[in-house]
Formats: C-alpha cells, sequence, structure tokens
C-alpha cells in the first residue's frame, strides 16, 4: 500500500484515484470545486477544497509524507506548473504530472517534474497501433525502441512447437508469457504447442514486433 496525493479531480483524476483504492492505496484528493469534492469525499481517506497554487494551502496537506504526489490538472497548464514547482519546494518525494504536448512536457521537468505523463497520447497511440493490426490486444513502451506487446498467435502456429517456430531467431522476438484465457503460462520449454486462441506476451524490436503482426493472419 501506498499513499498518493493525487491534486484535480477531472475525468483523468477520478479515474486514477478509482484504482488506486481498487489496490488499496491511501489517497487524498484535492480540488477546488467544492461539489466535486463532497460528491467525492467519502470514498477517500482525506478531501480537501483548495487551490493548490497557494503555497499555505499546500504546506498545510504535508506533501512530505506522501509517497507519491500526482499533478492531474487537466484544464489549467499554468497551474498545474505552479503546482509542480511548490510540491517539489515544499519536498515531496516524487511529483507525477499530466502534459498533453512535448513542450507542456518539457516545461514541467523543467519546474521539477520526476515523471510526466501524457493519457491522452498513450490512448491514441494505443488505438493506432491496434487498429494497423487486429492481431494486437495491449502494448507498453518499455524506450523509444523496444516494446511488451500482448498478441493473438497467428494461425500458422497453432499445433506447432515453440522450438520449431524459433520467434526470436525469425522474428527478433522474445516470448515471456502464453496466455490461455484467464490462466497464464509463464514457464515454456521448446514442446509448447500452439492452439487456437493462445495469446503470447512477447518483448522486443517494437517496429519488428508490429511488422510481424501486420503481417501475419
Amino acid at each position: 500500500m501506498i499513499s498518493v496525493l493525487l491534486i484535480g479531480m477531472g475525468k483523468f483524476g477520478r479515474t486514477l484515484g478509482e484504482k488506486l483504492l481498487g489496490m488499496g492505496d491511501e489517497v487524498m484528493i484535492v480540488d477546488k470545486n467544492e461539489d466535486v469534492i463532497n460528491s467525492l469525499g467519502p470514498k477517500y481517506a482525506d478531501a480537501t477544497i483548495a487551490n493548490c497554487t497557494n503555497e499555505e494551502n499546500l504546506a498545510a496537506m504535508d506533501v512530505k509524507a506522501f509517497n507519491a504526489c500526482v499533478v492531474a490538472i487537466g484544464d489549467d497548464f499554468q497551474s498545474s506548473l505552479e503546482v509542480t514547482s511548490l510540491l517539489k519546494d515544499l519536498g515531496a518525494k516524487r511529483v507525477i504530472s499530466r502534459a498533453t504536448t512535448d513542450i507542456q512536457r518539457k516545461l514541467l521537468l523543467r519546474m521539477g517534474a520526476d515523471e510526466v505523463i501524457y493519457p491522452d497520447m498513450d490512448i491514441a497511440e494505443k488505438l493506432a497501433v491496434r487498429l494497423n493490426s487486429d492481431k494486437v490486444i495491449n502494448y507498453i513502451d518499455i524506450d523509444s525502441d523496444y516494446s511488451i506487446f500482448e498478441i493473438a498467435i497467428p494461425n500458422k502456429w497453432i499445433g506447432r512447437k515453440l522450438i520449431d517456430i524459433n520467434p526470436r531467431k525469425k522474428y527478433g522476438m522474445n516470448i515471456l508469457t502464453v496466455k490461455k484465457g484467464r490462466q497464464v503460462i509463464s514457464s515454456l520449454d521448446g514442446n509448447y504447442v500452439f492452439e487456437n486462441g493462445d495469446q503470447i506476451v512477447v518483448f522486443g524490436d517494437t517496429e519488428k514486433i508490429l511488422a510481424f503482426a501486420n503481417k501475419t493472419k
């Protein structure tokens, strides 16, 4: 369990807050809108109506005590910058701020953010990848060159052994696990025989994996 100070309860903030609660985390929410806090407050360990661009308001929240502070303000970038800077000045351990453009990301990093996230951009990129291949179920970027993909196996793999397919050599990707519905097979040997409906979780060069997913049926 971790403790999180979540500032800004728009759509993104609400979704993040619900996920954190579901994982058993202790979350304090803050928003300057009284109606928002009154409606959401009972779910959380603490809820405060405050304008966090005011240093005194933010200092009263003991930001050092939280494992992470998330600046989820989406409709006022100037406020996001100011809150990010104030959090670092007040000794916050980890500040994660939301951005919608690369320029915003650079500015937030300069103001002290430890990490900057692009929720809208990430969703758009994942959708673009999925639209271009009906085999790709999900993926995570590791860096600019490598990713982890969840992919439905091509039909020609059904009934064949892993050692005979040799995906590392042929396609430049390492199979991490095989998923069969809710079952996950984490320990694979070369004699594993693929079955209809198998999904593979693979790691490797992003372009090579996309090329594989786009050309296989």
